[in-house]
């Protein structure tokens, strides 16, 4: 079974009703497997709408949840080390979720594909915009 693994920008439109990621997400966890990183399970609750609780909760219950771990840390601050040694820089919480995507050998689903089209052997989900 194929695993992807959600970008944040992904969860929250998904959340805010935006009909082509919510076709796209239920398109996909009909066939495969989908799964968070805890990166992106912060992000969203940090930026919640108050009556956005309990739709949030039961639509993170729905995906596998990858917790970060040493490997992931380490491999995180290796990308964040590289993107600076050649000048394309790349935040803590983009290398985590990067770093866990290629830790379980998941393809990224994202709309920021220019943020992590510069780190080897991470998979991208083509997404048109």
């Amino acid at each position: 079974m194929t695993y992807y693994l959600l970008d944040t920008g992904i969860v929250i439109r998904h959340l805010r009703g935006r009909k082509p990621i919510v076709h796209l997400v239920r398109g996909l966890s009909r066939a495969d497997r989908l799964a968070v990183a805890t990166i992106p399970c912060l992000e969203i609750y940090a930026g919640l709408r108050q009556n956005e609780l309990y739709l949030t909760r039961k639509l993170l219950s729905r995906f596998v949840n990858l917790p970060l771990d040493m490997l992931i840390a380490e491999r995180a601050g290796f990308l964040v080390a590289e993107g600076v040694a050649v000048n394309q820089p790349i935040s803590v919480p983009d290398a985590i979720i990067a770093a866990t995507a290629i830790r379980h050998n998941l393809t990224l689903i994202t709309l920021n594909h220019k943020d992590f089209s510069p780190i080897i052997h991470l998979r991208l989900y083509p997404i048109e915009q």
